[in-house]
């Protein structure tokens, strides 16, 4: 991972020089699916027309991703106002972008508390959870319980803090749910005027799976390892899957070069394949269909994990040589 790490910056700068013209197509065909998906439920094929707007939302959260991470321009206020429209509803723009680049600290990954996209608790605060709640921690590590319960869980850390005024002593803060839930009213008002679908609908039909299959990426997108690269997926997966989630499932090529535009991560992946599976300590897995299918009710690991205790080889031990090799 060290030569990766070394070798990959010139690439990553090459990629993002110029216009990248292919973030501002994804955006053109993101924007466009929707508006295509919204005008099929109007002429009726409802059904067929939610599932597309399931799948679109998803797609939308992962150009969110790639609008964090300064593309498709250097302006920050342009690519935040690319982002803006609540087309998958729960986050604002800028909540999730102060979030997703605090999970970017990677000594902290899979921290509970540090780490905002972390997996895990401590062992001693999963034992003071009630009987159901660490029945439903334990679900979320299977893939339907990643896509059923998780979207429940991360809606609820989301607007939880929301009951406190300490939180909305910032005017920023303040500005940014404002701006958000104007989008939102005035986005689901439209919506039932020109194509006839609730907001009801499109909440709970639309938003909350489209939530579910974007983090089903991110099921065992990291693990508990003494070291931080270690902790890092993988995940060679088919190009339908690809294509949703921009080539994040290249998870540890993203992490040691986060700028570095979607569309040029598979050429420095494959360019340093052993380099990068290496410095994972073997977290590689297969693709994202075996996983899910292995793992629809097994737990493909366990929600209490002593991830601050690096007790140096056994925890890498553990991860590498016991739970990757339950995804083949």
């Amino acid at each position: 991972m060290n030569r990766a790490r070394r070798e990959s910056p010139q690439n990553a700068t090459t990629a993002a020089q110029g216009v990248e013209w292919p973030t501002w197509l994804l955006v053109v065909a993101v924007y466009s699916s929707w508006l295509a998906a919204l005008v099929w439920y109007a002429h009726g094929a409802s059904l067929w027309a939610v599932a597309a707007l399931v799948v679109v939302s998803a797609w939308y959260m992962s150009l969110q991703h790639e609008l964090v991470h300064n593309h498709p321009t250097r302006r920050a206020g342009l690519n935040r106002a690319l982002g803006l429209l609540p087309i998958a509803v729960w986050y604002p723009f800028d909540i999730y972008r102060r979030s997703h680049l605090a999970h970017h600290r990677d000594e902290l990954l899979t921290f509970p508390g540090q780490d905002p996209e972390s997996n895990y608790l401590d062992p001693a605060d999963f034992t003071q959870r009630s009987g159901l709640l660490r029945a439903l921690l334990v679900a979320q590590r299977t893939s339907l319980g990643r896509f059923f319960i998780t979207p429940a869980f991360a809606i609820f850390h989301l607007l939880w803090p929301l009951r406190r005024a300490s939180y909305w002593r910032s005017p920023k803060t303040r500005w940014t749910w404002a701006q958000h839930l104007a989008l939102l009213v005035l986005m689901l008002w439209a919506l039932h005027r020109s194509v006839g679908m609730s907001p009801w609908t499109y909440v709970l039909g639309v938003s909350y799976p489209g939530l579910g299959l974007a983090i089903m990426r991110s099921l065992y997108e990291h693990r508990p390892a003494a070291l931080p690269a270690h902790r890092i997926v993988v995940n060679e997966a088919a190009w339908p899957w690809r294509l949703l989630y921009l080539n994040n499932n290249y998870h540890a090529v993203h992490h040691a070069q986060p700028n570095l535009p979607w569309y040029a991560i598979p050429a420095v992946y494959w360019a340093q394949r052993d380099a990068f599976v290496a410095g994972t300590g073997g977290f590689l897995v297969p693709g994202y269909v075996r996983l899910f299918m292995r793992h629809a009710f097994s737990p493909i690991d366990h929600p209490a994990q002593s991830t601050r205790a690096p007790s140096s080889t056994a925890l890498v031990r553990t991860a590498a040589a016991e739970q990757a090799p339950n995804t083949q």
